[in-house]
């Protein structure tokens, strides 16, 4: 075991760990617990959207019950992701010691800052464009995904990212309570006092959110740049709604 007592010896130690194949290999080795620990983050971030995103759409939308709504939402920050992860695992099925748990523990997490950008993004949208599309006889729905939702993708974008890389980085704790995830393997190094272990396991985990920051940039520029993300009005409203007679 590595004492880390002379310079940056602990940081050569962990570096050694990562570079050791034997270390990534098995049931139990850091192969296999970023495997589960990106698998739960995406299942999670992936069930945060399909309830927090159309939701804050449609607040957004209609501009009715979002203030309550994100007030709601943001009370889940306060409360600590591992209590409520105890909570189910000792819940017992069907939630216990399972995937189940550890996804809806870290999907409340990333809800709140998902239905806070999306709903703030929605209510920034220019009025003008939505009027023009209710001009044009679009029904809400055709409203929100033809004009609201491209005009404001770029801050739901800002709420994907900051979900992404705290879903990443939170998802930790699931090896406090399990086998799987990074944390697992940092709990073990805790145990044995084994400090290239927890370090190399801390190393990991940040170069992982690290990655999904970079990747959700790079996929954030490119939607800011389609010109669908950037036009105020549909390309057939201006025309039509300046042949509408006034009055």
């Amino acid at each position: 075991m590595a004492t880390g007592g002379g310079g940056m010896s602990w940081l050569t130690d962990a570096l050694s760990f990562l570079l050791d194949g034997e270390n990534w290999r098995g049931s139990f080795g850091l192969g296999r617990q970023a495997v589960d620990h990106l698998g739960l983050a995406s299942l999670s971030l992936l069930l945060a959207v399909v309830v927090a995103v159309p939701l804050g759409l449609w607040l957004g939308h209609t501009g009715r019950g979002g203030a309550l709504a994100i007030n709601i939402a943001n009370i889940g920050r306060a409360v600590p992701t591992f209590a409520v992860l105890v909570i189910f695992v000792l819940v017992g099925p069907p939630l216990g010691d399972s995937t189940t748990s550890f996804v809806l523990a870290l999907a409340l997490f990333s809800i709140p800052p998902l239905l806070t950008n999306t709903y703030t993004g929605m209510r920034e949208v220019d009025r003008a464009a939505v009027d023009a599309a209710r001009g044009l006889g679009m029904s809400p729905l055709q409203q929100v995904l033809r004009v609201e939702l491209p005009l404001a993708t770029p801050l739901l974008m800002v709420g994907v990212r900051i979900a992404a890389v705290q879903v990443v980085a939170t998802a930790t704790v699931v090896g406090l309570v399990s086998t799987t995830a990074l944390g697992a393997g940092i709990r073990a190094g805790v145990a044995t006092r084994d400090q290239p272990q927890v370090v190399a396991g801390a190393v990991l985990v940040a170069a992982v959110a690290l990655l999904v920051e970079l990747l959700l940039g790079l996929l954030q520029r490119r939607l800011a740049r389609r010109p669908s993300s950037r036009r105020a009005v549909p390309e057939d409203a201006a025309p039509q709604a300046a042949a509408t007679p006034a009055g």
